[in-house]
């Protein structure tokens, strides 16, 4: 019977290196891509990338004719985020930095690299991005990490953020992040219970929200805020604050007529349960108003 051979393995951390010396390095590159809106020129091996991504595998194919081909343009993609892509790819590693992580954890989501994006455990999978995006979360990045969560479905990160958000509700809501919300984003938090915001500021919010993304599509406000103002829980406000928005709702439609008809019609009827199309859940932030006693009355 013949004798195992003996394994020999050397340092892991002379060879990550080595590996590393060779990113975004010409010498014995035979791929250059175009990466981003400057057009920065990115180095590769494309044999290395293969074996180790299926994106650029199906991307790359197999080399034709000698010499370096055309470079590859990805120009959605900012440079930064891309080198750090490549130097997972090279070195199974990756130093994240707070201004471009989400930035990295789209490419890795974009790119199918499940061992950036994913770590495996026995019940849950936590994003090795994700572990660092929600270690330096605050009020400037998490709506920004929202739409990320939103449009790549990462649930554990959307949670977390929508979390943080309840948090720290008001500060959240002004900042740029906020206003570029699609409306898939921003509907999680408009049906939330635990917004730490009154509901007069959470109109006007969606009200600039709504405004933006007219700005932005050259679409009417209301058809813009169409998707998510049913979730705007205008029984809340009193009956002054009421009769103001209905005014200024005529000279800049946003909320349709009949919402706000249903939001009167719990006043009038002093039952916040009296149509079930007005939504009359206080949230957390919500502040007292006299009218608020008869909201969570029983039917008679």
């Amino acid at each position: 019977m013949e004798t195992p051979g003996l394994v020999v393995q050397g340092e892991a951390a002379s060879f990550s290196t080595a590996l590393r010396s060779l990113l975004n390095n010409p010498q014995y590159s035979d791929v250059c891509f175009v990466v981003g809106q400057e057009r920065q020129e990115v180095f590769a091996h494309r044999c290395l990338l293969a074996c180790r991504c299926n994106f650029f595998r199906g991307l790359l194919g197999p080399k034709l004719g000698p010499g370096m081909p055309s470079p590859v343009v990805l120009s959605t993609v900012p440079a930064e985020a891309f080198l750090a892509v490549l130097e997972f790819l090279y070195t199974n590693s990756v130093r994240l930095h707070r201004h471009s992580v989400l930035e990295v954890l789209t490419a890795a989501v974009e790119y199918g690299l499940e061992e950036l994006r994913a770590r495996a455990r026995v019940h849950w999978r936590f994003q090795l991005c994700l572990e660092f995006v929600v270690k330096v979360m605050d009020v400037e990045m998490v709506c920004e990490a929202l739409q990320v969560a939103v449009t790549f479905g990462l649930g554990a990160l959307q949670e977390r953020c929508v979390a943080f958000i309840e948090a720290h509700s008001r500060e959240a809501l002004r900042t740029r992040g906020f206003l570029e919300l699609s409306a898939p984003a921003l509907l999680p938090l408009l049906r939330s219970d635990r917004l730490c915001v009154d509901e007069a500021e959470l109109v006007l919010a969606a009200r600039s929200w709504a405004r933006v993304g007219a700005a932005v599509l050259e679409r009417p406000v209301a058809e813009v805020a169409a998707p998510v103002v049913r979730e705007l829980r205008l029984a809340l406000l009193a009956p002054a604050e009421l009769s103001a928005l209905e005014e200024q709702n005529q000279r800049e439609p946003l909320i349709p007529v009949e919402q706000i008809v249903e939001a009167w019609k719990c006043h009038a009827l002093r039952r916040g349960d009296a149509t079930r199309g007005a939504p009359c859940r206080r949230r957390r932030g919500t502040l007292p108003r006299e009218h608020h006693g008869f909201l969570d009355l029983p039917l008679k």
